[in-house]
Order: structure tokens, then sequence, then C-alpha cells
């Protein structure tokens, strides 16, 4: 039985996704999504606004939420909504945390809180970064939710 098909309930944890976010990976980001603002990727541009490193582009963290809940439920999910707010700057070289509980568990959906964290080098939690966020999740058939005979 996949996590997709496994009975869920509010207040189960969606499982954790851990990730460092380095220089070379945000300047594959940018090339992918033809985003080339170079506070996301110019280490000399980041330092003279005053910053310590190139800003992590805000789009990466919803990558990473989809990244989280496919990981988790595997091909029979599909992603309906996804919404957040930015709190905190995340750079360069940092590794950040996507954590999330089950909100509501319905017919065929399931409703997530989710927040990204900024993880110290102790491992314990920085800073928030995104919160609050939330998803509605579809569960359905391994093509899309209600595909039919598609096997």
């Amino acid at each position: 039985m996949s996590a997709a098909d496994a009975p869920h309930r509010a207040g189960d944890a969606v499982p954790a996704l851990e990730r460092r976010i380095g220089l070379p990976d945000m300047i594959a980001y940018a090339g992918a999504t033809w985003d080339w603002y170079r506070l996301h990727y110019d280490t000399e541009f980041a330092k003279a606004s005053k910053l310590p490193a190139p800003v992590v582009d805000g789009q990466v963290f919803g990558a990473l939420l989809v990244e989280q809940i496919q990981d988790w439920l595997g091909p029979r999910c599909f992603v309906r909504t996804l919404e957040f707010g930015f709190r905190a700057l995340v750079f360069a070289g940092e590794t950040v945390r996507c954590e999330g509980t089950v909100a509501e568990a319905g017919d065929g959906y399931l409703d997530l809180d989710l927040r990204v964290v900024v993880v110290g080098e102790g491992g314990e939690d920085d800073r928030v970064a995104v919160a609050p966020a939330r998803a509605r999740v579809l569960l359905g058939e391994a093509d899309g939710p209600g595909a039919v005979g598609t096997r």
C-alpha cells in the first residue's frame, strides 16, 4: 500500500524534506526559470546590497514543498493548490527543512499545513522562512485525479 492509499487523519505528520541550497543550485534554478535577477546568483551584487550572500528565489520554496508532498504520497497525488507567505530571507549555502501536518483528510483529498525553516548548524530551527503554507492534495489514479482506464 502506498502512502497515497494509506488512511490519513488530521494531525498526522508529513515527512520532512531537508535540503542544502548551494549557489550552483541557485544558478541552475535561475537558468531553468529564466529568472536572472542578480540578487539570486551574484555574490558581489548581494554584498553591495548589504546581504551576506545571494538570496534564494522564492519560487524554490514552492518547488520544495511540492517535492516534499510528492516524495511522501508518490505519483497518485496531485497538488491542486499551494499558497505560502515569506517570513525571512534564505541565503546561498543554507539548509532548509520543509515540515507539515495533515489539517484535514477528506474523501479523495488532504489539506496540509506546511512551513519551511532554516536549519542552524546544530540541526536546530534557526528561523522560519515560509509560513503559513497550505496545500490541497488530491488523491487519485497514477495519471491524475479521477483518471480511469489509463493503465
